[in-house]
């Protein structure tokens, strides 16, 4: 804050209706700076904002790892589920990259766990008598997804054109149940069932 204009005295900026005053003092914090009409040394209550910010970041993290912090977002996501996707399709693809990557090294035991059940899902669903060449079918659709979200910086995954878990009827891990789609419809549809292709 430029300071050579500002009344010296409390007094006089009251005066003349100016909202600082500068008096060239310390204030007793040490600080050489403007201070408020109506209030202290403008240093101070920058000192003072910083500690209500870190005091209101420190009330929301806990909240948000609270049981009622937890249902409130879930509630939220339920309520705002449309948006909340559209937001987070919106974000660029390097945002939403490195954001992966810091989870990532934030919580490796969850996505170790999160891959392992994923593979014990698939080998699950995957009935012995699919042949090598229909495994090799299926290893080509998921190359496929990776070089498209390469080329075109959106991300595509391998969908399961009947979820292999859902209340009605679950689907195989097998060449005719899987289709290459972005992430965006994957999480449209997500595990609601959709009309079924044939076996060739």
């Amino acid at each position: 804050m430029d300071t050579t204009n500002l009344p010296k005295t409390r007094e006089e900026a009251k005066k003349t209706g100016n909202k600082y005053y500068f008096t060239g003092q310390p204030c007793k914090h040490g600080h050489i700076a403007a201070r408020k009409t109506k209030g202290a040394c403008v240093e101070c209550l920058k000192v003072e904002w910083a500690k209500g910010k870190e005091t209101r970041a420190e009330y929301f993290r806990g909240y948000n790892k609270s049981e009622a912090g937890i249902t409130a977002k879930q509630e939220y996501y339920k309520r705002n589920k449309e948006a909340v996707v559209a937001r987070a399709n919106a974000r660029p693809l390097e945002e939403k990259q490195e954001y992966k990557r810091r989870h990532k090294e934030k919580f490796p035991e969850y996505y170790t766990t999160l891959n392992n059940v994923r593979k014990r899902r698939h080998r699950n669903a995957t009935p012995p008598w699919v042949t090598k060449t229909q495994k090799q079918t299926m290893r080509h659709l998921y190359e496929q997804a990776t070089q498209l979200t390469k080329i075109t910086g959106e991300r595509y995954v391998v969908d399961h054109i009947v979820p292999l878990i859902n209340p009605v009827v679950c689907g195989l891990h097998v060449p005719w149940n899987l289709r290459v789609i972005t992430q965006e419809e994957n999480l449209k549809k997500s595990n609601k069932l959709v009309a079924h292709t044939e076996a060739p």
